[in-house]
Formats: structure tokens, sequence, C-alpha cells
């Protein structure tokens, strides 16, 4: 089937299922946390309108960007047209994975960091980019998730990305907030410090490890 052209909810697309080459594999350390001072990290998009584009990126504790190896292998799955999807990335850090989605043609991108500073970054990032329809909020992301699927129980967005910080034990807790954001045949992306499993409502559509990091693309469904 052709890659997904998913702009109305609840239209039932599915990702290519080619597998995914992997040329020698991300080594350990390209995902690890940047907890300590040190060099500026270097990430740019890497598909899309907004290809090679650098992204401003703080020196925080903590910041873990999703390297470009993983945002390739998943775009890869997903597809390189997210014209007309509307898409939220939670936990957004620098706010790589909404702008990669924006770079290719995602209408509307909410990203969700609890950091003001980081959050006030990703929107310059997005300015700077010229990627309309994209907005940064400084909010926790379990809460918001819970109050916007109240307001849209129809399902809010067609992707969601979640990338807890590793060691919080959120990963279930926002499995089950991003679930109910999203439409059935909708998908939800997820990073973690361990292999995490479909469940009752998920179908495990593909995952991948990149040195000590398990990424993983779900797709809702009725059981």
């Amino acid at each position: 089937m052709k890659a997904p052209q998913r702009a109305p909810a609840g239209a039932s697309t599915r990702p290519s299922s080619k597998p995914h080459e992997d040329k020698g594999g991300a080594k350990p350390s390209a995902h690890a946390r940047a907890a300590t001072q040190g060099a500026p990290q270097q990430v740019r998009i890497i598909g899309g309108q907004f290809k090679r584009s650098p992204l401003v990126v703080p020196d925080w504790p903590g910041l873990r960007p999703t390297p470009s190896r993983v945002r390739e292998t998943l775009f890869n799955w997903l597809g390189q047209d997210l014209s007309g999807w509307r898409v939220l990335d939670a936990f957004a850090g620098t706010g790589a994975l909404g702008l990669e989605a924006a770079s290719r043609g995602a209408t509307d991108v909410v990203a969700l960091e609890r950091e003001p500073k980081l959050a006030r970054q990703i929107q310059a990032n997005a300015q700077k980019l010229g990627a309309l329809g994209f907005m940064a909020h400084a909010a926790d992301a379990l809460a918001w998730m819970q109050t916007k699927a109240r307001q849209a129980p129809e399902g809010a967005f067609d992707l969601i990305f979640l990338d807890p910080p590793f060691g919080a034990d959120l990963f279930d807790a926002a499995l089950v907030q991003a679930m109910a954001c999203v439409p059935l045949d909708g998908w939800i992306y997820l990073e973690a410090d361990n292999p995490i499993e479909a469940r009752a409502g998920l179908r495990l559509h593909r995952k991948d490890k990149a040195g000590a990091v398990h990424f993983h693309l779900f797709q809702r469904c009725l059981s």
C-alpha cells in the first residue's frame, strides 16, 4: 500500500512495511543522555522541505535529542509525505521530531515541553524555519493530553511522538494518554530504555534498537 497520505481523522492508512536496512547501526553513545556540560549538540533536519537545516540546541541537563539515524528509520516507516497530518510531539526536548513532521508537510504540529526555556527555543527554531502551523507550549505532556482527550474524544492527532525522560517510569502512562488522543488507525511513536510490548488497543507495527534505546511505532486498533 502507498505510504500514508493521512489528512482526515479515522482514515485507514498503513506505513510502508519494507524492512529498514541498518548499515552498521548506531553506536550506544549516539543516543546517550547529554546530562553533563559539554560541546553543543548538532541537530539537523534530515528530510522534507527543511532538509539539512540546523536546529539550535541548548546545553541543558538531560536533553537527549533523537539522533538522525533513528529519525531516518522512523520516517522510512511512516513515509516521507505527511501532508494534512495533525501531529503532537510530547516531551519534545529539542522539538526535532515535530519539526521533521512539519518539514514533511504536517498541517498542524504541537510540541509540548515542560521547561519554558526549551519550549521557547523550539518555537524559535520553528519560526526560523518558517514552519507554519507549528506551536510549542510549555506544558506537562500527560496533563495536557488528558485535557485534550476530553475536548476531542474522536482523536485530536493522527500521529503522536512520545519520548519521556528515561528513568521517570512514564512510558505506560504516556501510552494511555496518547491512545485517547488518536483515532482508530492513528499512530503513536515511543522511545524507551527497554522493549515495550503491544497492549489492548495498540498494535505494534515496527520496532528497532539503537544502542540502549528501543523505539517503537504503534497503531491504535479495536483490540
